[in-house]
């Protein structure tokens, strides 16, 4: 199974190569530069592992929420790869990446809020099961005030995502450990999603394929200098 794997949906800009268990990735976090970035991540992935878009089986992006611009630019991205080489997509959710990763760990339980600016975070809370994240319920994106009034938690609970620096009230419940290191998804933290989906036979054609921003006013509420 050969899967490239891009994300520009946050402030980390990312890609990452699945060859048949081995794996290779690249990412920094530039807020305002993924257009510039991206692109020179996924030439030198594929130029180290000797191959082409040709020889993969799919590509995967984050396919947020996050970043309306962000979001905008992975997609274009992943469209314009995957139509030039006839390749199938896999959306993955941005904050199921960040999830999965606190399950590799060990969690059992995971929730995960990105900052989404204007007073809102992104948020899922999801559970494990055979080793993967499944959500609960829906991704949405909510007032903190809002979000806590409405948890339905387990004992432990982890944490991830920069919603939780952004609103430290959310971690306020004794139940919940706040995963520090797990601040932003990135395209490696895909895989296990990605893997799984391929597996599943959930590839689909690029033209199916619908981002997600979750805030669907947010051209009107934008604020000077934010994303």
């Amino acid at each position: 199974m050969k899967i490239l794997i891009i994300d520009t949906a946050t402030e980390n800009c990312s890609a990452a190569l699945y060859l048949d268990g081995q794996i290779s990735d690249q990412e920094q976090e530039s807020p305002r530069e993924h257009s510039q970035r991206l692109l020179p991540m996924v030439d030198t992935l594929m130029a180290d592992a000797g191959m082409t878009l040709n020889q993969l089986d799919a590509i995967a992006f984050g396919r947020g929420p996050g970043s309306f611009t962000g979001i905008r630019i992975g997609t274009a991205m992943m469209q314009g790869l995957a139509l030039g080489a006839d390749l199938p997509v896999l959306p993955i959710s941005n904050l199921a990446a960040m999830a999965q990763a606190a399950i590799a760990e060990g969690a059992s339980e995971v929730v995960a809020a990105i900052d989404a600016r204007m007073g809102e975070v992104y948020f899922g809370h999801f559970r494990a099961e055979n080793g993967l994240a499944v959500l609960v319920g829906e991704e949405q994106v909510v007032a903190p005030e809002q979000l806590l009034a409405q948890w339905q938690l387990g004992d432990q609970v982890i944490a991830v995502g920069t919603g939780f620096e952004a609103y430290p009230e959310l971690a306020a419940d004794d139940r919940i450990t706040v995963a520090e290191h797990l601040r932003l998804p990135t395209a490696k933290l895909m895989i296990p999603l990605a893997v799984s989906a391929f597996e599943q036979g959930q590839a689909m054609p690029v033209d199916e394929v619908e981002p997600v921003y979750l805030r669907n006013n947010v051209a009107w509420k934008k604020l000077p200098g934010r994303e």
